[in-house]
């Protein structure tokens, strides 16, 4: 199911879907000011950023305009590959600082599992 909500000036279009490491579990919010962890890579099996948000458009926007310095603009780390809803804050943060501790083989699986064919996921949130 998609609708249209309004996203930092822009229109996005938002879809229902299943939450990746919450298989089963509906998503049935808005995307804005919901806690989120996700992943981004410059391209397939790339360069990995882990982030943490509370405004998954708005900010995967930042980055791919380059907005916000640091690593990502450095390295051209724009694609969403991964991202899972969580209900706070400081969960979002437990498990993102959980994902930053992993080997990079585990986070790669995280992908793959969800995301085979490492599409850019931002087009399908905004």
């Amino acid at each position: 199911m998609r609708r249209r909500a309004r996203v930092g000036g822009g229109i996005c279009n938002l879809t229902y879907f299943v939450i990746p490491a919450k298989a089963g579990i509906q998503y049935d919010g808005p995307m804005e000011k919901r806690p989120f962890v996700y992943i981004l890579a410059s391209q397939r099996n790339g360069t990995l950023y882990t982030g943490v948000t509370s405004d998954l458009p708005k900010r995967i926007g930042q980055h791919k305009q380059g907005e916000i310095s640091g690593f990502t603009k450095k390295h051209n780390v724009h694609l969403l590959v991964w991202f899972e809803s969580h209900e706070t804050m400081d969960a979002a943060i437990t498990r993102e600082k959980q994902i930053k501790d992993w080997q990079r083989s585990w986070k790669l699986d995280l992908i793959e599992k969800t995301n085979p064919d490492w599409h850019d996921l931002y087009e399908d949130i905004c």
